[in-house]
C-alpha cells in the first residue's frame, strides 16, 4: 500500500495533508501511517501461514513506541539487540514471551534482565556468550534458552555495511563450528538449546540468497532436532528489501513464502522471522522545509532544515531516498538536496534530478519508517526531530520534538 499520495496537488498521509502536519507540528517532522503498518504485517503473516511463524518485529528499524505498540496489537514479537530496546518492546505492549535477543556484545546486565522477563530466546553469537548466559542463568536459579546463530556464508549482495552472513562478517559461528557449539550448550546446566538462527543482511530484494542458506543449515537442524528434544526453532531473520525507488521490484510476500516454504516445513521447525524494514520503511516520511536555494558555478543545491542526524542513510550506505515536493510539481533540476550540519557528507540527495523548490517550499523524503529516527542524533546540538503518526483522517504527536533544554539534561559542570 502507498499511504502517500497527491490529492488535488497536494501530498496526503492517508486522509491528511501533509502541508497541515508540518504547520502544526513543524519541521523536520517524521509522519508515520498506521494503515501502512498493519497491511505490511497481515500481508506477511498470511503468505507464511503455512507455517504460522512467531513475527518479531525487528525494533532497531524503529524504536517507535506507537509503531512497536500498534503491532503488538497484530500478535508481533520482537526482536532486539540491547537492554534498552528490550525495554522499549516490553514497555509498548510486546510479551517477553515473544522476543528473541539478538548482538554479539551482550553484557551481564542485559542477560540477567531478559532472563528476569523469561525472553523466548537468546541468538548467541559466540561460544563464550554461551558460557556467559549460563553462568547468568546460574546465578539468578534460572534456565536460559538459546538459539545458535550460524554464519552459512551467502552473500546477499547487499552494502558492505549491512552484510552479515559472509564468514568474514563479526556475526555468528560459522557452519564447521555450529555443531559443537550447539553441542557444548547443550551440555550445560542452565541453558536449553532451543534452535538455531541466521541473518544474511539487508535490504535483500531477491529470494535466492535464503534459498541457499536454508539449502546449507537444513541437514544440520534435521540432526539437530532428532538428537535434542528441545531443539524446535528455526529463525530466518529478517532483511526483505523495500522499494526505494520507483523502478525498484523487490520480491512480494507471497514470491519469498513459495521459495523458503518447501525449505522449512520439511525441518518442521517453529519458525521464527525478524521483518524491520519491510514492516515499517515505507510507512514514514521525513517532511522538511527548504531554507536556501543556492547556485554555484557547478550545480544547484536545496539547503533544508532535515540533516544527516535526521537521516543517516545516504551518506552512511550511500542510500537512495525518494524526494518528492509537497506540493505537486513537475519541474526539476539537477544538483543535491544537503542540509545544515557542518560536513560534506549531509546530503539527502547527491547529484540527480531534483523536484524544483522554493525557500519555504516543503519536501517529503521517502522509506523514512526505518532506519531513520532510530539512528538519529544530536550532532551540531541538533535537536531530534518529532514524530506524529496518521490513521485514516486522524494524526498525533507520538514523540515530542527536543527542545534546547533537553539537549544539555543530565550535563553537569564540576564545581572546581
Amino acid at each position: 500500500m502507498d499511504s502517500f499520495q497527491y490529492r488535488n496537488g497536494q501530498l496526503f498521509a492517508e486522509d491528511v495533508s501533509v502541508a497541515d502536519l508540518a504547520e502544526e507540528y513543524g519541521t523536520p517532522l517524521y509522519v508515520y501511517s498506521r494503515t501502512h503498518l498493519i497491511e505490511q504485517y497481515n500481508t506477511l503473516v498470511a503468505a507464511m501461514a503455512d507455517v504460522e511463524p512467531v513475527v518479531c518485529f525487528s525494533v532497531k528499524s524503529n524504536t517507535c513506541a506507537a509503531v512497536i505498540n500498534t503491532l503488538a496489537g497484530l500478535g508481533s514479537g520482537a526482536d532486539v539487540v540491547s537492554g534498552g530496546e528490550l525495554f522499549r518492546a516490553l514497555r509498548a505492549g510486546i510479551p517477553a514471551s515473544k522476543i528473541a535477543f539478538a548482538g554479539v556484545g551482550k553484557t551481564r546486565d542485559e542477560i540477567r534482565y531478559a532472563l528476569e522477563e523469561d525472553i523466548l530466546f537468546f541468538t548467541v553469537e559466540s561460544e563464550p556468550e554461551v558460557e556467559r548466559i549460563n553462568e547468568c542463568a546460574v546465578e539468578l536459579g534460572l534456565k536460559g534458552r538459546i538459539a545458535v546463530r550460524v554464519n552459512p556464508d551467502v552473500d546477499p549482495k547487499t552494502h558492505k555495511y549491512t552484510s552479515t552472513g559472509k564468514k568474514e562478517n563479526k556475526f555468528g559461528v560459522d557452519l564447521s563450528r555450529a555443531r559443537a557449539a550447539c553441542e557444548r550448550a547443550a551440555a550445560l546446566p542452565a541453558v536449553d538449546m532451543v534452535g538455531i538462527h541466521m541473518h544474511l543482511g539487508s535490504p535483500l530484494m531477491d529470494v535466492s540468497p535464503y534459498v541457499e542458506a536454508l539449502e546449507k543449515v537444513k541437514d544440520f537442524c534435521l540432526e539437530m532436532k532428532a538428537k535434542h528434544a528441545t531443539f524446535r526453532y528455526i529463525d530466518i531473520g529478517g532483511g526483505l528489501g523495500i522499494k526505494y525507488r520507483e523502478s525498484d521490484e523487490p520480491f512480494t510476500p507471497a514470491q519469498f513464502a513459495d521459495a523458503v516454504l518447501p525449505h522449512l516445513k520439511e525441518m518442521g521447525l517453529q519458525v521464527v522471522m525478524e521483518p524491520g524494514r519491510f514492516i515499517a520503511g515505507n510507512s514514514g516520511i521525513l517532511v522538511t522545509r527548504v531554507q536556501y536555494v543556492k547556485d554555484n558555478a557547478f550545480k544547484r543545491f536545496l539547503i533544508v532544515d532535515a540533516a544527516m542526524n535526521d537521516l543517516l542513510r545516504p551518506p552512511l550506505y550511500e542510500a537512495y531516498h525518494e524526494i518528492l515536493p509537497v506540493t505537486e510539481t513537475s519541474e526539476t533540476f539537477f544538483g543535491d538536496v544537503v542540509g545544515p550540519i557542518c560536513e560534506s557528507g549531509d546530503f539527502m540527495a547527491r547529484d540527480r534530478d531534483l523536484p524544483t523548490a522554493s525557500e519555504g517550499d516543503l519536501l517529503a523524503v521517502c522509506s523514512a519508517g526505518a532506519y531513520a529516527f532510530a539512528m538519529s542524533s544530536n550532532y551540531n546540538s541538533r535537536p531530534r526531530a518529532a514524530e506524529v503518526m496518521v490513521s485514516g483522517d486522524r494524526h498525533q504527536a507520538v514523540r515530542e520534538r527536543e527542545s534546547r533544554d533537553d539537549l544539555v539534561r543530565g550535563e553537569n559542570i564540576p564545581e572546581w
